[in-house]
């Protein structure tokens, strides 16, 4: 036999070693049968490999299962889905023909391996924890990602055989997504392994200084670790406490972390190792036991306060559940001492710890009641963990989803979100021109419905602009306020040329252009303000041919208003006439009688004001503000003719006319912001708008509204102030 042959002889004998290692860890007779059927397959679906190599693909398979049985803690379905993870390619066997093999539950984890695998990590440091709520939230079971971490793991300790093409993508994957994923499902060994492994690998010259010093200093700290731990055997024997020590250096990666964060030197790395505690003790007694132990160590060598970490009144959001302190050993040098149970130390070193709490909004109930069953599946003591059961079914994060832009950058939306929500996420200008999309190759409407992982380039058309119909289908908040906003800008556009029409139709029929003009013709279309008036006009909804007709009319039906009106109060006392159901005013006892009243219009008036009456002959009682312009001349010609008029409480809404002066930066949107605030956010009727532009950037404005009383306006002042761009926002005190 050649040497060729011997050396495929004795890779044969390793890999079907490690298998009978897997077959150990199967607890029935149908584990073993179905983990045979999947090594007979992948044996003959990399034939050619094996028998060329005798290792490359069906070692590598049974090297990641054995990873995740042995140091990750999976059973017999993950082990057949880590043999199976290289396997499913579409030609020698599809993703049905395992369903049918093995079961819906080993081919929803390869199916989600494959996802993984697929995703593009190019820009994974710009967007890396949106990568791993992705990473989360793209498989149906948490197993595909372990059994990706079991094949990462590999991967990093046979780093020579990884083409150098795809080093620093695994490098990337690694540090940004393995390390912290590793960590927050408690699987600590392999994090501190994968994080040493990231180190040598990425900065070989600062992992082999580090290295190098530390092994130098190894004889001594294990001669100063025992005497350290001597003192405290002693008195935890005397204590009666069934204890084990423990001294372990700290991890290379974890000193140079700590020596980037600190700037610090190497030998100002006060802690380079820990001493472990673990005792036995009955879950009832567990904490008790914890702190009657710190009380012992803590009486023994001086604590540093600031150093004391609690994980076991309040566990990490891992599951880690330890005491951690940091006290001066001898030399005046500073130790790391931990203290847990043996129950503690289990979980913490070798499985998935307890649970993790997620951070962002959604079902935290839901979140917490899945991962507390994992913690019970984790505490039982059979091997088979997260097997046989729905425990591992993620259903985190169902209700958003990661969508990837053509260069790879990563962008987060609701589930249910559209191509459209999409290009609005990226850029407003984009969602307005949006015509399309291609959706991974595909090109597919704006109403497309998108998915987890989905690559998405948006397609735009010149002639492309938001209309109404849009907000039926859009699902976020952005994308519906961008075309509210740009729907908005397009009526303010046309209602500027309508403005104009109106204006030449009105100066060809010798008709002035006037507020009270408008206002006839904002009553006469039962509209809501002049800006609506302008852009029925410019889009040919009003037909302004019988313009003259239609304020004649109008003028008419004011007349006979006013006239019967008269004829209702004619001959009546001033009481009744003042106080009837829609009256505002109360008048004290007076000898007038048969007079009406106004709201004065150099003052205009609101509910809630300080108000005046004036008789005025002829006419009725004009009630005017006490601050009014003409105020002062009034009440010192005419003081005969001042009456006290009071507002009177009602339960009915009634508006009144008023005109806000706002002053800021000429900007962009800065007029729709306003008009926004002052339609929908309260829902206030805007009769007139004009507006000018000043030099230096400047604009002033007129907003002629409709408001319910004092308070009211206030809060719309308020709420105008707060606008982006605006400098300031006040009533006018009367009308020009």
């Amino acid at each position: 036999m050649d040497n060729q042959g011997i050396a495929g002889a004795e890779t044969r004998r390793l890999v079907l070693s490690k298998y009978r290692e897997l077959l150990d860890f199967s607890h029935t007779a149908e584990d073993r049968r179905r983990l045979k059927d999947a090594y007979r397959l992948v044996l003959e679906i990399h034939r050619d490999s094996w028998e060329a190599t005798g290792r490359e693909y069906v070692y590598h398979s049974i090297e990641v299962a054995r990873i995740a049985t042995r140091e990750i803690g999976l059973g017999t379905t993950s082990v057949i889905c880590a043999l199976l993870h290289n396997a499913v390619d579409g030609s020698r066997i599809t993703l049905s023909e395992v369903r049918r093999r093995f079961g819906s539950e080993v081919a929803d984890i390869v199916e989600g391996f494959t996802r993984l695998s697929d995703l593009q990590t190019e820009k994974m440091t710009l967007h890396s924890e949106n990568f791993r709520k992705l990473y989360l939230s793209l498989v149906k079971d948490i197993r595909s990602i372990l059994v990706k971490l079991a094949h990462r793991l590999y991967d990093m300790r046979n780093w020579d055989s990884i083409p150098e093409r795809n080093r620093q993508k695994f490098l990337d994957e690694v540090f940004h997504l393995y390390a912290p994923i590793a960590h927050r499902l408690g699987l600590y060994r392999i994090k501190t392994e994968i994080e040493d492994l990231w180190l040598r690998h990425a900065h070989a010259d600062v992992y082999e200084s580090i290295a190098s010093r530390m092994q130098r200093s190894a004889a001594k700290q294990k001669v100063y670790i025992q005497e350290f731990i001597r003192p405290i055997e002693r008195r935890l024997m005397k204590e009666g406490v069934v204890f084990d020590i423990k001294g372990r250096p700290k991890s290379i990666h974890s000193v140079w972390r700590k020596m980037t964060r600190q700037r610090v030197s190497f030998d100002e790395v006060y802690d380079l190792f820990a001493i472990r505690i673990i005792i036995r003790s009955e879950p009832a007694t567990e904490k008790a036991e914890c702190w009657r132990v710190y009380s012992i160590v803590t009486d023994i060598y001086q604590p540093n306060p600031g150093r004391l970490r609690d994980w076991i009144s309040t566990p990490k959001a891992s599951g880690y559940e330890s005491l951690h302190t940091t006290v001066i050993g001898p030399e005046g040098r500073w130790v790391e001492v931990q203290i847990r149970t043996e129950r503690m130390d289990e979980i913490a070193e070798k499985g998935i710890a307890s649970h993790w709490k997620y951070k962002e909004s959604g079902k935290t109930s839901e979140q917490t009641e899945w991962m507390n069953r994992i913690r019970e599946a984790l505490e039982k003591p059979e091997g088979e963990l997260l097997e046989k059961s729905q425990d591992s079914k993620l259903e985190l994060y169902s209700d958003r989803i990661f969508i990837f832009t053509p260069e790879g950058d990563l962008r987060k939306l609701p589930a249910g979100a559209t191509v459209l929500d999409f290009a609005y996420d990226i850029h407003s200008s984009l969602g307005d021109m949006c015509s399309g999309a291609r959706v991974n190759g595909k090109i597919v409407p704006i109403r497309h419905v998108l998915k987890n992982g989905d690559q998405v380039e948006i397609i735009t058309g010149k002639n492309q602009k938001p209309k109404m119909d849009w907000l039926a289908f859009v699902v976020t908040p952005k994308a519906k306020s961008k075309i509210k906003r740009a729907i908005r800008e397009e009526k303010f556009r046309e209602a500027e040329v309508g403005k104009d029409i109106l204006r030449r139709k009105l100066r060809n029929r010798k008709i002035p252009f006037s507020d009270a003009v408008v206002d006839k013709l904002i009553r006469q279309y039962k509209l809501k303000s002049s800006v609506d008036l302008y852009y029925l006009i410019a889009i040919e909804k009003i037909d302004l041919s019988g313009i003259r007709k239609t304020l004649t009319e109008e003028k008419a039906q004011d007349a006979g208003t006013h006239s019967r009106e008269a004829d209702e109060g004619a001959g009546k006392p001033v009481s009744s006439v003042l106080q009837p159901e829609d009256d505002v005013f109360v008048l004290p006892d007076s000898p007038l009688e048969g007079l009406n009243y106004e709201l004065a219009k150099c003052c205009n008036p609101i509910s809630g004001d300080a108000v005046f009456g004036f008789v005025t002959i002829g006419k009725g009682i004009t009630i005017h503000r006490l601050n009014c312009p003409n105020a002062a001349q009034l009440l010192k010609k005419y003081e005969y003719r001042i009456i006290d008029v009071q507002w009177r409480k009602t339960d009915k809404l009634k508006t009144y006319l008023t005109t806000i002066h706002v002053t800021g930066r000429d900007e962009i949107g800065i007029l729709n912001d306003i008009t926004d605030v002052i339609s929908h956010d309260l829902r206030v009727n805007m009769v007139s708008v004009n507006v000018d532009a000043r030099e230096g950037g400047r604009f002033e404005g007129r907003f002629k509204v409709s408001v319910h009383d004092v308070k009211h306006l206030a809060m719309l002042l308020k709420k105008i102030q707060k606008v982006k761009g605006v400098r300031k926002a006040s009533r006018v005190d009367h009308f020009d």
